[in-house]
């Protein structure tokens, strides 16, 4: 995503209060007659018709037709609180005091400190319950009033009153807020001493971050990138990321654009070339996509793909291959809509065409075009990347499906318990300085638990529901632990597209010899779907 921020007049104008009244043919102040035309109409509606409308629902509904009449699925107008929620989940930034918190057992809890922020500095821990904020009791408060009164303006202070196992009184700390910074990217080592990143969108700083844990894997036997889910991001990011995989001078993407005020039928195209060392040239490259992998994260998956540089695995990515532009507009708002598209260094168009819902378009995969990558490998060209070797998601039994639909229907909390027993168990395991797991007794207390709460027993009792509440457990008190690897562990009994990964890396220690393995599959590649 690219992103400016300007604010042209033309837009700035459809803000306008509606006691404007039409002006000559020519405009006022020299703009198009449109502009009057349209504050015209917004007052006449406002004064005149049988029902009344507040000024600000007719303007929001002229502007809703204006992006409507772009026919541009990602174009959108956010309102300053949209905006804000938009640039946090962009760049991961926000001001605080570094603090993920849920509400667990009716208690407002921390199950997060960012590291080297704040509230870490002040010595929060996982586990502290916030019971107050300044002067007002946050007993009975939810997540987003408690978010909302912590968080603040960069240099004002907070004091926030916690309550923490083994002390009689609750705890207070006078936090000076500060620019906070999400990460993006997470990290660990897996069985066989192979490095696994999951990077969650591409952020500001995802680059760095990503930097950083290349510095810790270089001397593995493998990396994986888990990029599913992965909605995207920042375009500069994701060349940057690319970057550290190529070799000097080497295309990382292109991108075709209007020249703003230009003709539409005589677009500017720009390539963005390597520029820095390439970083573990020698480490083989596993890439994790599915089918909401999209925008940035495409295109890191599609450079690496193009120069043979990883094997990816999974299902097609999601085809979002279009530059948006996000800018300022006047009272906080901001706009954003397709500027462009871009290209992976062989010049694929990863755009994949919908329909007005979002729905994709039926094609025939056979009919697109392909290029050919310098080791020989062919490629679909358009719609997403189409994955080296597909592998689809677990999926859940007959009986796995019933029990989620009855306690959906029981209108059971079960995501909740789960996440509130899976903290305990992770907390019980850090006071004592254990790895995460979880015992055959911790398992039938939590599911004893779920019987006294309401639960059918008679669903418990079938052996496939309790190994998927034992899976999901697992990897609730892994979560809780900050523990990716064995997260991952836990993970590889029902993700047979990471587990495959890890298979692979095993078998294979270099780049070509994972191209080989992949190749001498029956459906690679790029064939149908493996189970």
């Amino acid at each position: 995503m690219i992103t400016r921020f300007v604010a042209p007049a033309a837009i700035a104008l459809a803000l306008l209060p509606t006691g404007v009244q039409a002006q000559s043919s020519n405009g006022s102040d020299g703009q198009p007659p449109q502009v009057d035309v349209l504050a015209s109409a917004v007052n006449a509606i406002s004064r005149m018709h049988m029902d009344a409308f507040a000024d600000s629902v007719l303007w929001e509904a002229a502007i809703d037709g204006l992006i409507k009449a772009l026919d541009d699925p990602y174009a959108e107008l956010f309102t300053p609180a949209e905006a804000q929620a938009w640039e946090e989940d962009t760049t991961g930034n926000y001001s605080g005091v570094g603090l993920q918190i849920t509400q667990l057992n009716d208690e407002i809890t921390v199950t997060a400190v960012f590291r080297g922020f704040p509230a870490d500095e002040h010595g929060l821990m996982v586990g502290d319950v916030i019971v107050g904020v300044n002067t007002h009791d946050a007993s009975d408060w939810g997540t987003d009033m408690a978010a909302d009164s912590i968080r603040g303006p960069v240099g004002t202070d907070v004091e926030v009153h916690i309550k923490r196992s083994g002390y009689e009184q609750p705890l207070s700390f006078d936090i000076t807020r500060a620019e906070v910074h999400v990460p993006a990217v997470y990290k660990g080592v897996l069985d066989g001493d192979i490095g696994y990143v999951i990077m969650d969108r591409v952020a500001r700083n995802a680059a760095r971050e990503m930097n950083e844990a290349l510095a810790e894997m270089a001397d593995k036997n493998g990396l994986i990138i888990d990029l599913r889910r992965n909605p995207g991001g920042f375009l500069d990011e994701s060349l940057m990321l690319a970057d550290l995989f190529l070799t000097p001078g080497s295309t990382l993407a292109s991108t075709v654009q209007r020249v703003p005020g230009g003709e539409a039928s005589e677009p500017e195209s720009d390539s963005y070339n390597d520029r820095w060392p390439q970083l573990v040239p020698d480490l083989p490259v596993v890439i994790l996509v599915d089918e909401f992998t999209a925008s940035g994260a495409e295109i890191l998956a599609g450079a690496l793909q193009d120069y043979d540089r990883a094997v990816v695995l999974g299902q097609r990515t999601f085809g979002k291959g279009v530059v948006q532009t996000v800018m300022n507009l006047p009272y906080g708002r901001r706009l954003r809509f397709t500027t462009g598209s871009w290209l992976t260094p062989l010049g694929r168009s990863l755009q994949r065409d919908r329909d007005a819902q979002g729905r994709p378009i039926t094609e025939n995969i056979d009919s697109l075009p392909r290029v050919e990558t310098t080791a020989g490998r062919s490629l679909i060209d358009g719609g997403g990347v189409f994955p080296d070797l597909v592998i689809r998601d677990d999926t859940l039994t007959t009986a796995e499906q019933n029990f989620i639909r009855k306690s959906n229907e029981a209108q059971f909390p079960l995501g909740l318990r789960l996440t509130e027993y899976g903290f305990s168990v992770a907390a019980d395991r850090r006071s004592s300085g254990a790895e995460p797991s979880l015992s055959e007794a911790e398992f039938d207390r939590f599911v004893s638990s779920l019987v006294d709460e309401g639960m059918d027993a008679a669903l418990l009792e079938d052996e496939q529901v309790r190994g998927y509440l034992r899976w999901r457990l697992e990897m609730a008190v892994a979560q809780r632990m900050d523990d990716i690897a064995a997260e991952a562990e836990f993970r590889m009994k029902r993700d047979p597209v990471l587990t495959e990964a890890v298979r692979l890396l095993r078998q294979g220690p270099s780049q070509l010899e994972l191209f080989q393995m992949v190749d001498a599959m029956p459906d690679a590649p790029q064939g149908p779907a493996r189970r």
